[in-house]
C-alpha cells in the first residue's frame, strides 16, 4: 500500500512538472516568434544610452579558397554575419533565404560562417553541402573557433546585424524566416 501510494504521488509530481515545463517552453517560443530580432539597446531614443555605439568584435575565418579574412575587412559595407553548421537542421532551413536575400541586397555582404570544428563539422562537409544546394552567398570557415568565440555563440543558427561603420545593430538567435532577415537588413542599409 505504501509503494503504491508513492508511486501515484511521484506520477502526479512529474506530470505536474512536464506540464509547468511544456507552458514555460510554449510561452517563451510564442515570444520568440514574436520578437525574432533583438535590438542590441533596448533604451528610450531620446535617452543618450541609446546613442551609444557597439562595435564588431573582429575576427579572422578562412575563405573558400583557404585565404585568411577579416570582419574588418568589410568595413565600408553593412554586414550580415550568420553561424551555421551541416548539423544544424534550422541552419539549413533558413539558408534558401540568406541566399534569395544575398541575391536581392548585393551592396550588402552576407558572411555565412560554418563552424569548422574538424570533427563534427569539417570545411569538405560544408563545401560538399554548399555546392550540393547551389548557394551564392559567401561562404566562410571558422576553422579555430575564433569568430563563434568572439560572438559569444551558444546555439545555431545565430545570425548578427553589423552597419557599415562596424557597429552591431542588432542580433537574432535561432532561425529566421525571410521577413525577420529582411527586417534585420533594413536596419543595417538605413
Amino acid at each position: 500500500m505504501k509503494n503504491s501510494v508513492k508511486l501515484i504521488i511521484i506520477v502526479v509530481l512529474l506530470v505536474c512538472l512536464i506540464g509547468g515545463a511544456s507552458m514555460l517552453y510554449n510561452k517563451f517560443s510564442k515570444e520568440y516568434k514574436n520578437e525574432a530580432i533583438t535590438t542590441t539597446n533596448q533604451s528610450d531614443s531620446n535617452s543618450e544610452a541609446s546613442q551609444e555605439d557597439y562595435s564588431a568584435p573582429d575576427f579572422t575565418v578562412l575563405d573558400y579558397n583557404g585565404n585568411e579574412v577579416k570582419l574588418s575587412d568589410y568595413e565600408g559595407k553593412p554586414v550580415v554575419l550568420n553561424f551555421w553548421a551541416t548539423w544544424c537542421y534550422y541552419c539549413m532551413e533558413e539558408m534558401p533565404d540568406f541566399n534569395e536575400a544575398s541575391k536581392k541586397y548585393p551592396n550588402v555582404q552576407f558572411l555565412m560562417v560554418n563552424a569548422t570544428d574538424g570533427y563534427r563539422e569539417t570545411v569538405d562537409v560544408a563545401k560538399d553541402y554548399v555546392e550540393k544546394e547551389k548557394y551564392e552567398f559567401d561562404v566562410f570557415f571558422d576553422t579555430k573557433g575564433e569568430a563563434v568565440n568572439a560572438y559569444y555563440v551558444s546555439s545555431f543558427p545565430s545570425t548578427f546585424f553589423i552597419d557599415k561603420d562596424g557597429n552591431l545593430v542588432t542580433y537574432a538567435n535561432g532561425m529566421l524566416d525571410y521577413e525577420s532577415l529582411e527586417k534585420g537588413i533594413e536596419l543595417i542599409v538605413g
